[in-house]
């Protein structure tokens, strides 16, 4: 019997792995973001009462006006059955003022049985006139900048919304955007170190993963794993260490170039991205630290437009673990960002490379050098960071087990010459990192000299 089972596999499986994937969507409403478990999940929020709950059920059900009105009301709708609620969010969508591609389909979708037949039809009308005329992913792939990750998604979101008014359920949308835009373009430049997905569009990128996934059951993190692999943690690591207080809650700062204060729509955008991040796997083991970093109630946003985001996705009975634990020198070599920082401590010192930034933090300010500058050199634990001045070649003193140097040519051979030592080869990351070895407790010299090629 379990021979002929055998069999019968081994002789199924070429037939199953051959089969190509299938873009056309026949899900139930609602498609988007709410599957079965997570609309259990804002339910019994509201059943229970929760902190998130009763501050989003604050602002809604005090009339307080919302940045994101479609999508604030239309998830309200979901959460507490009110009719009002979803006529609110469809009187929003039908409205001239009307015209964020994304916000559109999460009404027409979650707020379906709120509508009636004129209103569903005038909706999807709109709807449909409002993908049509959105850049196509083939023309980004060919025209437009290909990390617009905010357009894809929304594209995305609306074919699968539209699906059963389509005659091909979606397929001429979703079928270009996973293999033109998202695996021959963005996950490949991912996967070779190269930046595609701004910072500020990692929650939209999430909300690619699960409307992917959901619907089409492909799981897109599959195209870029190492990129996938690093990202909780390098978006933990990229904050800075100090909080940012704002009128409604304290906000973690993710990492900026420009001049100025922090954006607090990016902050919140990544936070949410954290949230959808722990939805997405909260069985991995990198995950669980984020959702460590989560779950502390004085950074849970209370304003009107971080309050919907926190209520969809954060999930308090989900463990999580310190992230404490997560190591103070952080290397990501797929991307070839590094973060460093004296402690987990909110007046820690950071030092922060990436994307060919060097940033330092210390004493609550942030110090962006310019190309060519130095800092003095970091240690942290047993880690010596060093930054060049001269991307073709330095002199160095050190005695760490481990030494980081910064700022060189990305994806470069070097001669390297320590002390003692033969001559040898070494070549940086793709953000121009070099990372040694050295003996314990020896302080040493280092010349690296970068190679003709």
């Amino acid at each position: 019997m379990n021979r002929r089972l055998l069999v019968i596999c081994l002789t199924a499986a070429p037939v199953i792995l051959g089969q190509s994937e299938d873009y056309k969507v026949y899900t139930d409403a609602p498609r988007l973001l709410l599957n079965p478990q997570r609309l259990r999940l804002i339910k019994r929020e509201n059943e229970r009462q929760s902190l998130r709950w009763q501050q989003f059920d604050s602002l809604m059900s005090g009339g307080a006006a919302m940045p994101e009105p479609g999508f604030a009301s239309a998830l309200y709708y979901r959460a507490t059955g009110q009719a009002n609620a979803g006529q609110k969010a469809v009187e929003w969508a039908l409205g001239n003022a009307a015209t964020d591609l994304r916000q559109l389909a999460l009404v027409f979708d979650w707020c379906g049985p709120a509508m009636n037949e004129a209103q569903a039809e005038r909706l999807g009308a709109k709807l449909e006139r409002a993908l049509a005329a959105a850049p196509s992913a083939a023309a980004v792939s060919s025209t437009l900048p290909s990390n617009d990750v905010r357009q894809q998604s929304a594209s995305a979101l609306a074919a699968m919304a539209l699906a059963d008014r389509l005659a091909d359920h979606g397929e001429a949308v979703l079928k270009p955007i996973v293999e033109t835009w998202w695996r021959a373009g963005v996950a490949k430049r991912l996967e070779a170190g190269i930046p595609a997905v701004p910072r500020e569009q990692i929650y939209a990128l999430f909300e690619l993963l699960h409307t992917v996934r959901d619907n089409l059951q492909i799981d897109l993190r599959n195209d870029a794993p190492a990129y996938f692999k690093a990202l909780p943690t390098d978006h933990v690591v990229s904050h800075y260490p100090s909080p940012f207080p704002a009128p409604e809650n304290l906000f973690r700062i993710p990492v900026y170039v420009r001049e100025g204060e922090p954006d607090l729509t990016d902050a919140a955008l990544s936070r949410a991205a954290e949230l959808a991040m722990v939805a997405y796997d909260s069985n991995d083991g990198n995950i669980q630290f984020v959702q460590g970093w989560l779950m502390q109630d004085r950074y849970l946003m209370r304003g009107g437009f971080g309050i919907p985001y926190e209520f969809l996705w954060a999930n308090p009975y989900q463990p999580g673990l310190s992230y404490f634990q997560l190591p103070l020198v952080f290397h990501n070599a797929a991307t070839g960002h590094f973060f460093a920082r004296t402690s987990w401590d909110e007046d820690a010192t950071w030092l922060g490379y990436f994307d060919g930034q060097l940033q330092l933090f210390r004493d609550g300010k942030i110090q962006t050098l310019r190309a060519g500058a130095t800092t003095q050199p970091v240690s942290v634990g047993e880690a010596l960071i060093l930054t060049a001045r001269d991307k073709e070649n330095g002199r160095f003193r050190a005695s760490s087990e481990a030494v980081f140097i910064l700022n060189l040519t990305p994806r470069a051979h070097y001669d390297v010459e320590i002390d003692d030592q033969e001559l040898r080869d070494e070549e940086t990351d793709a953000g121009g990192t070099l990372v040694l070895a050295l003996p314990e407790g020896i302080e040493t010299g280092i010349r690296v000299k970068r190679r003709n090629e």
